[in-house]
């Protein structure tokens, strides 16, 4: 079906499409049984001690301002992450702001935490709370002074209502966001998170998304800093402002962060890096460039607990979950192995 209406969706600006799913959406019509694959126990895992049907989650970026994440639910999505959420409500950067890279099948955003601000989201949570395993990740407002002081603020304001919340400090469209790379700015972050959870006895995870631009020694510093302030996961990766020179489409130099295909190589040495140093002992949740039970099965054999995509459901279509359920669990009959956990972290 979506092969058909295709042409037609992507004839529109890219923003007006994905308005429009938006819209679609609130309906919440979905028939569960749409979306169901036999055999989906072979997927069942766990994040951060809580159990999941699948691995497979939506990532950030889609639902920003948490309007559709029940009936997103019903695509099939073992667990939905909204956002990203600021304190006030921001309207983003300038329009045209997302491109399409079809001949690469990439997109490049450069939105800017369009969102309708943590009050907003709160109430909305609160009149119909998720109705399974959900992700929020906040960030800051442009104009704010004090970036720390607004990731405070949105994990106060919202840990109630979330499964776990991320920490998004790798957005390329926010002006000094990725600083908090560096050991300083994040070592003084992560204390005062810790700080807030203990003294209100806040039960809720910590996820840290990482760029994929990260330098080599980063890396190091990176999971020293998540071990010793005890962060209970990653998320690898963001989109990046790099790596345009082997793409095709003439798209390919507009600002803004590029996500899909061109990140698939590159998450995933992340993933494995990551793996490698904690030991496992840390949950990864892989993005970039899964659009296949095959390039699912990589990132969770690479060292994933679970992954996301965003891009690939929008070159696929809703139907993308579905298959890749499905190619997932031939992948796991072929190889004879028991359950989707038992592959995490076999290539590394």
């Amino acid at each position: 079906m979506f092969s058909l209406l295709r042409p037609y969706i992507f004839g529109l600006d890219p923003e007006v499409a994905h308005d429009f799913a938006i819209k679609s959406l609130k309906f919440n019509i979905i028939p569960k049984a749409l979306f169901h694959v036999d055999g989906e126990e072979l997927l069942e895992t766990e994040l951060f001690k809580k159990r999941l049907k699948n691995p497979i989650g939506l990532a950030a970026g889609f639902d920003k301002s948490a309007e559709v994440y029940n009936a997103l639910f019903k695509l099939g999505f073992g667990f939905v992450e909204v956002g990203t959420i600021t304190p006030k409500r921001q309207a983003g950067n300038l329009k045209p702001r997302i491109f399409r890279l079809e001949k690469d099948k990439a997109m490049i955003n450069r939105l800017g935490f369009n969102n309708d601000g943590m009050d907003a989201v709160s109430e909305r949570l609160s009149k119909c709370p998720p109705e399974d395993f959900f992700g929020i990740n906040v960030g800051p407002n442009r104009d704010t002074k004090d970036k720390i002081s607004d990731f405070i603020k949105c994990f106060d304001k919202l840990n109630k209502f979330a499964s776990y919340i991320t920490v998004n400090i790798s957005s390329p469209n926010t002006e000094g966001l990725r600083d908090f790379h560096e050991e300083k700015l994040l070592s003084e972050l992560l204390a005062k998170l810790n700080k807030l959870k203990k003294n209100k006895k806040i039960q809720c995870p910590i996820v840290i998304k990482i760029s994929p631009d990260i330098a080599e020694k980063e890396i190091n510093n990176i999971n020293e800093i998540i071990s010793k302030f005890k962060i209970d996961g990653i998320i690898l990766t963001n989109t990046t402002n790099q790596h345009r020179e082997n793409l095709s489409d003439t798209k390919k130099y507009e600002t803004g962060g590029l996500s899909g295909i061109p990140l698939q190589k590159i998450s995933l040495k992340l993933i494995k890096q990551f793996f490698k140093f904690s030991k496992g002992k840390v949950p990864i949740i892989g993005v970039g460039g899964v659009d296949s039970g095959q390039s699912a099965f990589e990132k969770i054999a690479a060292g994933a607990t679970a992954i996301q995509l965003y891009t690939g459901m929008v070159y696929n279509g809703p139907g993308v979950v579905k298959d890749i359920k499905k190619e997932l669990i031939e992948i796991l009959k072929k190889e004879k192995i028991k359950n989707i956990q038992k592959a995490i972290g076999i290539n590394s």
